[in-house]
Order: structure tokens, then sequence, then C-alpha cells
């Protein structure tokens, strides 16, 4: 008996997947009885609340994934599990808040609102009901209902689960149009303003959550509610250091936006249609407060962040052809100080304003947003303009902590827009007072200037210029300090200015010591707890250039404690750490792209003895697939799986590049794809090969294909998922990908056209038909082979089927000739097509003997090939065509093919070959209804 609590796991899972859901059951509970690690805990009590709804145990359900949910009140799983058991238990009101937390998690995933949809609709029909019931008493008002919620919640006397039932059924009122108007007729904005005056962060969560229901899709309506709460009183609940509340009175602003802007759902209103609203007015209101919120001190560092995400959301415009950039204008002209002033900020100081980890960075993004909105040379000088002058404001030499902020600011636009860093770096003197400040007695100017060194290295120019100035200063700084957040810093430094040098090993000509050396130091900063988090994040940076080496890289992946503090620092999504994680991932894996030597080159280089860079021994693919092993086993595909849900102005589009890379390098294994899929892989490439660069969709879109090939889409794309997938599999038969791509894709198609007709529907809506098609000509072998058997599956639809009828195409001609191909694989599948396709539509029957001349010929073949499967569909197909019609059945029996029937048919009995001689015996048979032959007692 296994006594290794993560081995039962394993098993369990394995059992869960072949849905011996028993077995399962019983290697969880071993499992928990045996493990003492408190996440491993949550993780098998959440896997045997799975098991308990499959055996529809709903109550045990509902008790495990609490268990598991007391130990991470954010396990996403749990919270769904537990969802679902309670909505089986009828306890709606609890379930729909699980699933409201889950969809606050993951607002994009479909089946979080699918499910808050499904559960606000059957809490509505209760309600209704209820209300119906309520209707046929005497002197019932229609609003006592209303009335009856508000005051269940505004009494602080009421039963705590009476006061969640009124809170849930008031969101899910506020969310129908009827329900929220009637809330508004009745002074219900006046009430529910005073749940939020209640403190009562239940209350106040279910007063915002029903405004935001109000305000969705009609504009008269939202903009009353801007009005009566105010945009101050607004502004400070989104400035409370409640992360559940700030997101929630975010949400409500950026609906009120929406509307205001015209977009988000519209519905048309009698009396709004006679109202003429000048939204100009507000949306300006709104985004001086939001940026007057950037600088002010009583905002915790989470509102900071929902102001600039506000900001980064609705101020740039969403569409380049769009010629409108006004908003963008007015936010530079009004706030770009503003949001410099918060780039500008050393956490370090004293003085400094609340921050979160990403507040600096997403205000870099915010920058970056505003000056790609610009449109002309104009606009974009006035943008520099407004910079160096509140950079020159802040350089003052009788104040070095001003001149610090300055030379921040550069720092912080450097990681913004990227050209107009570089431009700041040419003004007058910031170079140098970088260099100066390394040399400084004082520890915060060394932290402060050995950050702005890193960034501004990115340049080769810049670079150059630090190499001969700053490398000595940062060698000395690396070996001199104590404060490991400078020495840090001061190391990933030489390392980036090692890689800017132009080579993989660069870096060894600035640093003391060899690269493992250095990347051990680094390990062991990021497995210290004890340094902060945003000091560790500089470790991850530091070994993403040290993993270029194949000695540092092979180290690294042994090391599993610093792979999980990785990991764990990567599921923070800070922007910096997202695309350092990633990198240091691309190099163990291996997943960057490498120029092929050409054999010839590498000799004439030899010859002219010039340097000819050699493979190194642990790049070699033997190395790199355990490296891969390893990275599986410490749990990649989660932590990557958590990047993909990161922010769009946190995860860039080169971030998306990189995973993808990742994610087909762990692809390659067959063997490892249930593993990925299991811990959310599946789920992780789809977004990936929607959006991002078109080398990284490419990728994604390759990796899902690998999955799709060999796994059961109902467990690999669970629910409406699959048909997300179905798009980047048809852009990988695109002529432009290479030979691989147009396999495994066609293979994924495969296997999704064989499951569902309305899977079928999505492929050829997808205009898929064509590619695949011409697939069917091609001379390569195992392409041609691959897309014959996708359109054996695809005939079975009605629409394909269509298109084979139709006139003036060679489709049909195509399948038939393919079915006297040489190659059996091809055979197989061109004859079931050919099969179906006559047995569905009596028109192909007779087209079939008009396409070629070669018909007959191939028709018999089929019937007396070897393999039993190929005969079997040439037998049906040769019952099709006598079913189909007197005539042709004639024209049959008078050929060869009456003496292969007879010859089959009379056969005698035998398991393995019964279904072969039943339909040559059925077409025999049919024959005599035409009179066409006689039984052999008549003959």
């Amino acid at each position: 008996q296994m006594e290794n609590p993560i081995q039962l796991k394993e098993e369990g899972n394995k059992y869960f997947q072949a849905s011996d859901y028993e077995k399962a059951l019983q290697s969880y509970t071993q499992a928990i009885k045996l493990n003492k690690d408190k996440a491993l805990q949550a993780v098998l009590y959440r896997n045997r609340a799975a098991c308990f709804l499959k055996k529809e145990e709903y109550a045990k359900a509902a008790s495990d994934a609490s268990r598991a949910i007391d130990i991470n009140a954010s396990d996403i799983k749990a919270l769904y599990r537990r969802s679902q058991a309670l909505e089986k238990l009828g306890k709606l009101d609890q379930a729909f808040k699980d699933a409201q937390k889950c969809a606050t998690l993951e607002p994009r995933n479909k089946n979080f609102q699918e499910t808050l949809r499904r559960l606000g609709a059957n809490i509505q029909e209760k309600v209704n009901a209820r209300e119906q019931s309520w209707i046929h008493r005497p002197g019932f008002s229609t609003d006592s209902r209303v009335q009856k919620m508000f005051e269940i919640l505004l009494d602080e006397n009421s039963d705590k689960e009476k006061r969640e039932k009124a809170a849930n059924n008031l969101i899910v009122l506020g969310r129908e149009e009827a329900g929220a108007e009637r809330i508004f007729q009745n002074n219900g904005v006046n009430l529910l303003l005073q749940l939020i005056e209640t403190k009562n962060p239940e209350l106040i969560l279910a007063a915002v959550r029903t405004l935001s229901g109000m305000c969705t899709g009609h504009k008269a309506r939202a903009t009353a509610i801007l009005h009566y709460l105010g945009i101050d009183s607004i502004c400070m609940w989104m400035s409370v250091d409640n992360e559940e509340i700030s997101l929630a009175v975010c949400n409500l602003l950026q609906t009120i936006t929406d509307c205001l802007l015209g977009q988000g759902k519209e519905e048309h209103h009698g009396k709004e249609e006679a109202l003429v609203l000048d939204t100009k007015k507000d949306l300006r209101m709104i985004t001086m407060r939001l940026l007057d919120m950037l600088v002010s001190k009583k905002v915790s560092g989470q509102g900071r962040d929902r102001a600039l995400n506000l900001l980064n959301k609705n101020i740039p415009r969403k569409d380049l052809k769009d010629h409108d950039n006004s908003r963008s204008i007015f936010v530079i002209d009004n706030g770009l100080k503003k949001i410099l002033k918060v780039v500008g900020q050393i956490p370090e100081m004293p003085d400094c304003l609340p921050l979160t980890e990403n507040t600096q960075l997403t205000a870099s993004v915010l920058l970056n947003k505003l000056y790609d909105d610009l449109r002309c040379d104009p606009e974009r000088d006035n943008y520099r303009l407004i910079c160096e002058e509140y950079i020159k404001s802040k350089i003052d030499p009788q104040d070095m902590d001003k001149t610090l902020h300055a030379v921040q600011i550069v720092s912080g636009v450097l990681q913004g827009p990227f050209d107009l860093g570089n431009k700041l770096l040419g003004m007058k003197g910031v170079m140098e007072m970088m260099v100066a400040l390394c040399g400084s007695e004082r520890e915060i100017d060394q932290l402060v200037a050995v950050e702005a060194l890193i960034h501004a290295s990115t340049k080769l120019s810049r670079a150059t210029f630090i190499i001969t100035n700053g490398v000595t200063l940062l060698k000395e700084i690396y070996k001199k300090t104590k404060n490991e957040k400078i020495k840090i810093r001061a190391l990933v430094g030489l390392c980036k200015l090692g890689s800017a040098g132009g080579t993989d090993y660069g870096l060894r000509q600035f640093a003391e010591g060899s690269t493992e050396k250095l990347a051990k130091q680094c390990r062991k900063w990021l497995c210290n707890t004890s340094i902060d988090a945003r000091t560790r994040k500089w470790a991850v940076e530091g070994l993403s250039y040290l993993t270029l080496d194949a000695d540092v890289k092979d180290d690294f992946v042994e090391d599993e404690p610093a792979l999980k503090a990785m990991f764990d620092l990567a599921k923070a999504s800070d922007k910096t750490i997202l695309y350092s994680v990633a990198s240091a991932l691309v190099n163990c894996t291996n997943s960057y792209d490498t120029k092929e030597l050409v054999p010839e080159l590498v000799q004439l280089a030899k010859f002219s003895k010039q340097h000819v860079p050699e493979e190194h021994p642990k790049d070699k693919k033997d190395f790199v697939v355990k490296r891969v092993k390893r990275l599986l086993k410490a749990g990649v595909v989660s932590a990557l799986a958590c990047m993909v849900k990161a922010d769009s102005a946190i995860l860039t589009d080169q971030s998306k590049e990189l995973i993808a890379r990742v994610f087909l390098a762990l692809c390659e294994d067959p063997k490892d794809r249930g593993t990925i899929v299991a811990q959310g892989g599946g789920k992780a490439l789809i977004p990936l090969a929607v959006e991002g660069t078109d080398v990284g969709k490419i990728k994604a879109s390759h990796a899902l294909a690998k999955i799709a090939a060999i796994s059961n889409p109902d467990i690999a794309f669970p629910g409406e998922r699959v048909y997300e997938v179905v798009r980047p599999l048809v852009s990988l038969l695109n002529t432009e990908r290479d030979g691989l791509q147009n396999y495994e894709a066609l293979l994924g198609l495969t296997n999704f056209s064989g499951r569902s007709d309305k899977l079928r529907s999505k492929i050829v809506k997808e205009k898929a038909l064509p590619d695949i098609e011409n697939y069917m000509f091609e001379n390569h072998d195992q392409l041609r082979q691959a897309a014959t058997e996708c359109m054996c599956n695809l005939v079975v639809n009605k629409e394909v089927q269509e298109r084979f009828v139709a006139d003036g195409n060679d489709r049909l001609k195509l399948v038939v000739l393919l079915c006297g191909e040489d190659d059996e694989k091809v055979q197989v599948a061109a004859a079931g097509a050919l099969a179906m396709l006559t047995a569905a539509q009596k028109k192909l029957c007779s087209k079939m003997t008009q396409v070629t001349t070669q018909w007959l010929e191939i028709l018999q073949r089929l019937c007396l090939h070897d393999n039993m499967e190929v005969q079997h569909r040439g037998l049906v197909i040769a019952f099709n065509l006598i079913s189909s019609d007197k005539e042709l059945a004639k024209k049959l029996v008078e050929s060869e093919l009456l003496e292969i029937l007879t010859y089959i048919g009379k056969q005698e009995d035998h398991p393995k070959k019964q279904h072969i001689i039943s339909v040559a015996r059925d077409c025999l048979t049919k024959c005599m209804d035409y009179e066409l032959i006689k039984p052999l007692s008549q003959a």
C-alpha cells in the first residue's frame, strides 16, 4: 500500500480521469490521512469534493470544498465545486455567492459568468414566484418586496442568514430592468447609500453591486446615480484599503463610464430617448477625480491602482482608426505631471505615497498607452516637453532627495514609452547624474541609480556609455555593499550589460567569478523569504540573463525550492516578474529561436580560422527533455496558468509570446500532455492563441494542436471552451505554417470532428474545408492521410454533404480517386468518407459513376482488399449504389462486381468477418428484390 500522499494524489487523478470515482475517492482519502502539507491538503479536499459531485453526494462535496477553502480562501476550484454542490442542495443564495467570488477572481472565465447568469435567473424565478403568491394578498404593493429587503438589511438585529439572502436578492433584482427601475423609483439609491454608510463590508458590497446592476445599459439612470452619489464619494469608497470593496466600486465606476461612452449593453428606453444627455462634462469630471486620486496621500495603494486601471482602460483609443484622441490630450495636459509623480515615488523614502507592488509599473503602462495614442509629432513634442520640464524642476544640486526623484522618473518612463525615455536620457547631465549617484555613500542613492542604469542599458548605445563609465562602480557596489537590495540590483545590472555586450556569456567579463556562482547567489536570494518580494524579483531578473548559460539552467531546474519560489512570485502577477520568469523558462526549455548552422559555411569559417560557436553538451535534446520533466514536476504549468490570468496592463504581448514558447516546449512529449491539461494548461493556452504577437499566437496554437491531437476534447477543453480552440487550429492550416504544424492541426481537427455535429459545423464555419481539401492533394503521405481522415469525419455534417452534391466541383472525384491510392490509411479514410456520403445522399451515388471512368475498377479493388476495414467500407459503398437506383444496380450486376459479391456472400459465417459477409449478402438480396438475379435454388 502506498504511503506517499503525492503518489496517492496522482493515482486518484488517474482513477478520476478514467471515471472510476470510487477508487479515486479511496486514494484521496488515504492521502488526506497521511499528508501533513497544508497546501497539498487543500488540493486533496477539493479533488475529493469533485468525486463526491460525480457520485451526487452533494453535502459531502460541499463539506470537503469548504475544508479546502478554509486552508486557501482564494482556491477557485474549491469555490466553484462548493457552488455546484450548494446549487444541487437548493441553497442558491450561497451558491451564487461562491460563483460571484470565482467571477471576481477570474473575470474572463465564461463558465463562471454562465453559472452566475443561471443562478441569478433561478433566484429571480424564486423571487418572482414568491411575489406572485403575495400579489393576491389584500392590499399588496409591488414595491413592498424591495422595502422588505431594505428593512432586513438596515436592521442590525436581523438574522445574519436573512441579511445575506436579502443582499443577494437585491443584487439579482438590480440586474433585471424591471427590478432596477423599481428600486430607483422607490428611493432605492438613498437606501443603498445608507447601506454603504453602515461600514459593514458585506452590506457595502451588496449595495455597490446592486448599483452596478442598476447602471448597466441605462445612460439616464447611470447619470442620475453618478450625480446623486457624487464622484468624490465614489472615489473615496474606491480608495479604501479593502480589495473586494475597492474592486466592486471600480466596477461600478467602469459601468457608469461605459454608459456615458455609449459602450456595453445598450437598451432603448422610451423616456431616455427623449433626453439629450451631455456626457462629456461628466466624463471629464470623472477623469479629473481619478487623476487627483493618483497624488492623494489619503488614497490606499489599491485605490491608486484602481484609478490607474480605469485610466488605462478608458482614456486611450480602442481603435487607432478613430481619429478622436481628445481624451488622451486632456489627460496629458491636465494629469501627465501627476502620473510622473507616481512613477517618481521611492518606496524606501518616508514621504512616499501609499503604493502596491504594481502601482508604478501600471503608471508606466499608462504613460506608454498615452504616448502611443498621440497622432503627430507636435503632440509627441508637447508630451516630451512636459516630461523634461517636470524632471528639470526636480533636479537640485542642493537637494539630493529631489534629484533622486528625477532619476526615478526617468527610470519609470524607460519602463513605459521607451523611445521617449531614451530621449530623456539624452538630457544634459542625466546619465552622468546616474553614474555619480552610484558612487554616493547613501544606500538609497545607490539603490535608485542602479535600477535606473539597468533600465537605461536596454539600448546598446546607452549600454556602451554605462560599460565605459559605470561597470567599475557596479562591480565595486556588488563587492562592498552589505545591503542585499543594492547588491542584487548591481548583479542584475552587470548581467544585463553582459547581455547587451552581444554574447550569451558576455557577462563573464564584467562580474567576478563564474556564472554558476552568480546564479547560485541569485537562487539563494530568491529562496530567502525574509527579503522583500520586490528585491527577490530582481533575483529572478538576474536568473533570466544567467540561464543563457547551459550549466546555470541545468543547476537551476535541479533546485526545486528555487523553482517553487520563482513560481510563487510569478503568481503575484507583476509586469517585470512575468517577463523575467517567462524569459528564464524559455532559456531552461531552449524554446528560443536558434539559427541553423549550414555545414558548408561552418567548414568555411573553420578554414578561415574564425570562431564557430558550438552547441553546449547540456543544450542537447536529452538534457532539454530532462529539464522539461523537472519543471513539470515542480508545477510549472500551474504557475504559467496563473501568469496568463494577469491583467492585460501587466501581461504584455512579449510576455505572452514567451509563455506560449514554454508551453509548446512542455507539450513536446505526448505523455506529458495529460498532466498539462490536468493543471490548467489547455485553458491557459486559448487566450495566448487569440491575442499577442503573431509568433506567440502561432506557438500557442501549435501547443493546442498537440493537446487536441491526442486528448479527449471533453476532458481537455470541457463545455463551450472546445469551440474556442477550433479557430487557432484552423489558423495552422495556412500554407505559411510548417508541415508539423499543418499535420498536428489536422489531427486535432480530426479528433474534434469525430465528437459532435456542433463541432463539425464550427470547423466548417471557420472556413477550414478548402484548406483540408488542399492537403488531401498533398504529396506528403502523412499530411494527405490526416486531411483525408479529417474529411471522413466531416462528411457526416449536412452542410459538408451539400457541398459535395453541388455542381461545379471535384470534391467527390478527389475522394473516389483517393480510394484507389496505394496508401492503406488514405484508403481507409477515403472509403469511409465515400461510404457515408453515398449513404446520406442518393444523388452522390449516380454522381460517383460520372466523375471518373475508373470508379468501377476502384470499387472492385476496395471490395477485394486484404484489409478487412477497407473491404467492409467498399462493400457498404456497393450496397449504397445498388440501393439508390435499379439501373445503377443493373450496371453493377453486369460487371465483375456480382462475382465478387457472390464469392464473399457464399463464405461460411465467421465472427471476425461476419460484418463483411453480411453486407455482401445484403447487396445480393437487394439485387434479388430488383429481380436482377435469382436465388440459387431457382437458377
